[in-house]
């Protein structure tokens, strides 16, 4: 159906005609949307006219190109956060109305690299423990975490049933997270991470960073996690000043 022209640009009408058509399941998550040809003719515009309403939706998130193979709608995420808000992953499923669960993978201690004395201002001779987890939302993959604790903080014989790392901290060492710096980048198809999270060859990886402080302002847990992009989405509120 041809969208109704109004005072906006085209191309911007389009992108409000197919959001909506995508909302209301005329194309559902995963679907291929028809042929740049017949959806321009269909909608009544130019195919240059819709390669820009296109590339606009693909920097959106709500649909993804694949070279070769056609346009398909992404997957809407199940879980959103404000990255100025400092939730752990059990809070954030848990907020989706979902069920959190860990699969351990490992836990170790090594000694310290050249970042690690830079980020926790310790000895070349501390330890540290690291601990690598996968997280689930209802049984599905959804993160890989790596944390990394010096040893003084938390042994390596930590409680594994906990889901919280956050809680772990708080009930075995009595220290409580209060702040974190945070880092967040998008990676592509990670060879040893991918496959654990049953990611698709095209879905993209949300890596977050982060160094978290207590009260004191002393640097207590280092974390990479790596969060499905189809499954995750973060947001920050900005304010002029």
């Amino acid at each position: 159906m041809a969208i109704k022209s109004d005072n906006r640009h085209l191309y911007l009408q389009v992108i409000d005609h197919l959001k909506h058509d995508i909302e209301k399941g005329v194309y559902k998550e995963k679907e291929k949307l028809p042929s740049e040809f017949d959806l321009a003719k269909q909608l009544g515009v130019s195919r240059a006219t819709l390669r820009e309403a296109l590339r606009i939706l693909e920097e959106e998130n709500v649909i993804i190109r694949r070279h070769g193979v056609g346009t398909f709608v992404n997957s809407k995420p199940l879980f959103t956060s404000g990255i100025e808000q400092l939730n752990s992953v059990t809070t954030m499923i848990e907020q989706a109305g979902m069920t959190p669960g860990t699969i351990f993978l490992s836990s170790a201690t090594q000694g310290p690299t050249e970042e690690d004395v830079r980020r926790f201002s310790c000895s070349i001779d501390e330890e540290f423990v690291v601990i690598e987890r996968v997280r689930t939302a209802n049984g599905d993959p959804v993160v890989y975490c790596i944390d990394k604790i010096p040893e003084k903080i938390l042994s390596r014989a930590f409680n594994h049933k906990d889901e919280s790392i956050f809680n772990t901290l708080e009930k075995e060492a009595n220290k409580k997270i209060t702040y974190a710096v945070a880092q967040i980048e998008p990676v592509g198809y990670h060879e040893k991470i991918s496959p654990i999270l049953a990611c698709d060859p095209e879905t993209a990886l949300l890596v977050l960073k982060q160094m978290h402080f207590d009260e004191k302002d002393e640097p207590i847990l280092f974390s990479v996690n790596y969060f499905k992009a189809d499954k995750f989405s973060f947001h920050v509120l900005r304010k002029r000043v």
